[in-house]
C-alpha cells in the first residue's frame, strides 16, 4: 500500500489532522480543539501539554483510518508569534504566551526606541503579543523562569519537542523566526540590537534550520515516522494553495491579505508585514485579527447562526440601507485600524432592519479586507485568490470581487496550513506531492 503523509496545524484554538496520499487528496482528517487560557485581562495562554493531547486524539483517529498505510513522515504548522520557554530537555517550564496577548504593550516602547537603521531592518510593525516584546516582559516579571531556560520556541517547535524526546530541541525555522520581531528582514537573521532591547541572553535564541529538514523521528501507532523542522501556518497555506505570485485573501476567524514572492526592503514604522516564507524566500502580509469573528459575534447579537446571517444579509439590499459596521472587536495591528479601535454599528434610524445590521455586518468586515487588500497594492485588476472558510459563502465571493474590482477565484482547500505541512513532509523525505485543488469559477465584479 502506498505510503501518507501527515501534517498538523497548530492553531491558537485547535488542532487539525490531515494525512495526505500520494495523489494529493486528503486520505483522512481529524480536528481537537482547545481554550484560550485568559488567567487575567489582556492575556491569553495555553499550556503545551494541551496541544499534545490534542495531537495525541487526533492521531488516535487518524491513524486507524489509514487501513494499515503506514506513515511516510509528518509536518507540522503552528500559530505564529508564540513564546515558550523550555529546559535542555525540550519541557516547557510554563505555559505558552500567545499572539493575541497583551502584557508586554508597555515593552514595545523599548523598540520603538532602537536606532533608525536597527528599526527599519525589522521591516515589520510592532506588535505586543509577538515574541520580543513578550521575552522582554518576562524577563522582567519573570526573571527566574528566564534564568532557567535553554531557549525560547514557538509554538509548533515546543510541540515537536514533545515527540523527538532524543533530539536538541533548540531549533525553528526561519517561517517563525521572522515573525518575532527578533529578526533582521534585510541580514535574513537574529538582529542583536533587538536581542538586546529584549534583555535576554542570545544563547537562548534557538537555531534556525530549514522548514523541510527532518529533526528526528517520532514514534507514532508503533511506527517510526521522521518529522520535519515545520513552519508558521500562514506560508503554509499558501504552500498549499499553490498560487505562486499571486495575491492571496485568507478569511477565516481572522483575514490575512498574502503577497509571495515579496522582496524585503528596509521601513521603519511599515503598515503591512514582512515574513519569510517555508522556502528561501518573502511573502508580505495585511493582517486584521476580526475576520469571520466578527461575524460570528454579530450573527449571536442578533440571535442568528453564522449560516443564517449571511442567508439575511442576502435578502437586504447593498448598502444596508445607509448602515454601516466597523467589524474592530478586539482593535487590530495598524494600518486598517489601530489597537484601540472597537465595533460599532452606525448610520441606523427608523427604517434599519435586523437584515440591514446583517448586511452591514458583512459588508464591513469585506470593506476593511478591501482597505487591507489596498495596502499591498498590486495592478488595477489583478485577480485575486480567496481561501478559508469564509470563502464558501456565494455572496461573500461577490461583494469582496465588487468592493475590489477585481476577479476572485476560490480555492476550497480544507485545513490548507495542515495540507501544507503534509507538502512540507513530502519534501523532507523525498516524497514531493501536489495537494488536490477545486478552484471555483471567478467571480467578476458586478456579477
Amino acid at each position: 500500500m502506498s505510503a501518507v503523509l501527515l501534517g498538523a496545524d497548530l492553531g491558537t484554538s485547535g488542532l487539525k489532522l490531515v494525512a495526505l496520499g500520494d495523489d494529493g487528496r486528503v486520505v483522512a482528517e481529524s480536528e481537537a480543539g482547545y481554550a484560550v487560557e485568559r488567567p487575567r485581562d489582556g492575556w491569553a495562554e495555553c499550556a503545551v501539554g494541551t496541544w499534545r493531547a490534542a495531537l495525541d486524539d487526533a492521531l488516535a483517529r487518524v491513524l486507524p483510518a489509514l487501513g494499515g498505510r503506514p506513515v511516510a513522515g509528518l509536518g507540522l504548522s503552528g500559530q505564529m508569534h508564540g513564546t515558550v520557554l523550555v529546559d535542555d530537555a525540550g519541557a516547557a517550564l510554563a505555559p505558552a504566551v500567545l499572539w493575541p496577548d497583551r502584557r508586554a504593550a508597555a515593552e514595545v516602547a523599548r523598540w520603538r526606541a532602537l536606532p533608525a537603521a536597527d528599526r527599519a531592518a525589522l521591516a515589520n510593525p510592532l506588535v505586543p503579543g509577538m515574541t520580543g516584546p513578550v521575552l522582554a516582559w518576562l524577563a522582567v516579571h519573570r526573571p527566574e523562569l528566564v534564568a532557567r531556560a535553554a531557549a525560547v520556541l514557538l509554538p509548533k517547535d515546543a510541540l515537536r519537542a514533545t515527540l523527538l524526546p532524543g533530539a536538541d530541541p533548540r531549533v525553528t525555522d526561519r517561517s517563525d523566526a521572522s515573525a518575532t520581531l527578533l529578526w533582521d528582514v534585510l541580514a535574513d537573521g537574529w538582529s542583536e540590537a533587538a536581542r538586546a532591547a529584549a534583555g535576554v541572553p542570545a544563547g537562548l535564541l534557538p537555531a534556525v534550520r530549514p522548514s523541510a529538514e527532518v529533526a528526528g523521528t517520532a514514534v507514532l501507532g508503533g511506527a517510526e515516522v521522521p518529522v520535519v523542522v515545520g513552519g508558521a501556518d500562514t506560508p503554509l497555506a499558501v504552500l498549499a494553495a499553490g498560487t505562486g505570485g499571486a495575491l492571496q485573501v485568507n478569511l477565516g476567524t481572522g483575514a490575512q491579505v498574502l503577497r509571495p514572492a515579496w522582496t524585503p526592503a528596509p521601513a521603519e514604522d511599515p503598515v503591512v508585514h514582512c515574513y519569510a516564507d517555508t522556502g528561501d524566500g518573502w511573502y508580505a502580509m495585511a493582517a486584521l485579527q476580526n475576520g469571520g469573528s466578527a461575524w460570528t459575534w454579530a450573527a449571536g447579537v442578533l440571535g442568528l447562526t453564522p449560516a443564517d446571517l449571511f442567508d439575511l444579509a442576502a435578502t437586504a439590499q447593498p448598502g444596508a440601507g445607509g448602515a454601516v459596521f466597523r467589524p474592530f472587536l478586539t482593535g487590530e495591528r495598524g494600518g486598517v485600524a489601530g489597537p484601540d479601535d472597537r465595533a460599532a454599528w452606525t448610520g441606523l434610524s427608523a427604517a434599519t432592519t435586523r437584515a440591514d445590521l446583517a448586511r452591514a455586518a458583512v459588508e464591513g468586515v469585506l470593506s476593511a479586507v478591501a482597505t487591507a487588500v489596498g495596502l499591498l497594492g498590486g495592478a488595477p485588476r489583478e485577480p485575486v485568490v480567496l481561501t478559508g472558510g469564509g470563502g464558501r459563502v456565494p455572496l461573500v465571493r461577490q461583494l469582496l470581487a465588487d468592493l475590489l474590482d477585481r476577479p476572485v477565484t476560490y480555492l476550497a482547500l480544507r485545513s490548507a496550513s495542515a495540507v501544507g505541512a503534509a507538502v512540507l513532509a513530502g519534501q523532507g523525505v523525498g516524497r514531493p506531492v501536489q495537494p488536490e485543488r477545486a478552484p471555483s469559477p471567478p467571480v467578476l465584479p458586478g456579477g
